[in-house]
């Protein structure tokens, strides 16, 4: 079984920066592909950004693209969602996402099978 556990959530200006993190324990070689979404109340869950736990890929959502990077550190066995430049658009509830597929993008939420508890962004204009 695998565990995910976010932090890192929180309330910033429109134009500020927070970064996420991801701590992964249990059957962590269940966790090839990391992957972020977020949600809004009434909107399906959006893939925000993944990274492939071996080789390193990064993928990114265009609504995200060049202002969130996605990064690991694999001796805490931690992913990171790094977010520059919110806009109240990136207002969510965050979960980290795990599944032990091969990572070729961010792919569906139906295709992750380990999902954390979320941590609320809250930009204010």
């Amino acid at each position: 079984q695998v565990q995910l556990v976010e932090s890192g959530g929180g309330s910033v200006h429109d134009g500020g920066s927070l970064r996420l993190s991801c701590a992964a324990s249990g059957v962590t070689y269940s966790t090839k592909c990391m992957g972020w979404f977020r949600q809004v109340p009434g909107k399906e869950r959006e893939g925000v950004a993944a990274i492939d736990d071996g080789a390193g890929f990064t993928y990114f959502a265009d609504s995200v693209k060049g202002r969130f990077t996605i990064s690991q550190e694999k001796a805490k066995n931690t992913v990171y969602l790094q977010m520059n430049s919110l806009t109240p658009e990136d207002t969510a509830m965050y979960y980290c996402a795990a599944h032990s597929g091969l990572c070729f993008g961010i792919g569906d939420a139906s295709d992750y099978n380990y999902w954390g508890q979320g941590t609320q962004v809250t930009v204010s204009s």
